[in-house]
């Protein structure tokens, strides 16, 4: 039982602590600005939980460019093909996730935030513009603030 419960990151310093909230923070609330700045979509929920890597754990390969950018760009395309290739069914949901996830590790741009990916394509119904606005263009300024906050912060990033 204690295998369950146990926590193998190290104890957070203070700094870490209120750097990654902070980190997350000013993506969030600087993708939405130039969302309304730009009238262009650059948000969407997945971007919350690249938020985590980004900034609670930036030295990862999981939170590198590459993975961050590519896992979403591979995990929507595997999407938006999959829905409009497929019936609106349970099961054609859960072979896009499989394909994302199969995809991503192929093409070694994991990245566990865009395993979601399919799952917000299914919902919403996007056409393939959607890959552009907000995946590509929001991944991409997502990572560029994360880098830009990390120097100021002091915190290597990229690797």
């Amino acid at each position: 039982m204690r295998k369950f419960i146990a926590r193998p990151l190290p104890k957070p310093s203070a700094r870490l602590v209120l750097l990654a909230g902070l980190g997350g923070v000013i993506a969030i609330a600087g993708l939405r600005l130039m969302t309304e700045g730009a009238g262009m979509p650059l948000l969407m929920a997945p971007f919350g939980a690249s938020c985590v890597l980004l900034f609670a754990v930036p030295n990862s390969p999981l939170s590198q460019p590459a993975n961050v950018i590519g896992g979403h760009a591979v995990a929507t395309l595997a999407g938006l093909v999959l829905r409009q290739a497929l019936p609106d069914q349970w099961w054609a949901l859960a072979l896009a996730v499989g394909l994302a996830i199969a995809l991503m590790v192929l093409l070694r741009v994991t990245h566990p935030p865009a395993g979601a990916d399919p799952l917000v394509v299914f919902a919403a119904d996007p056409g393939f513009l959607f890959l552009i606005f907000p995946v590509i263009s929001g991944a991409v300024l997502l990572v560029a603030l994360a880098a830009l906050f990390h120097r100021l912060s002091g915190t290597a990033y990229p690797q």
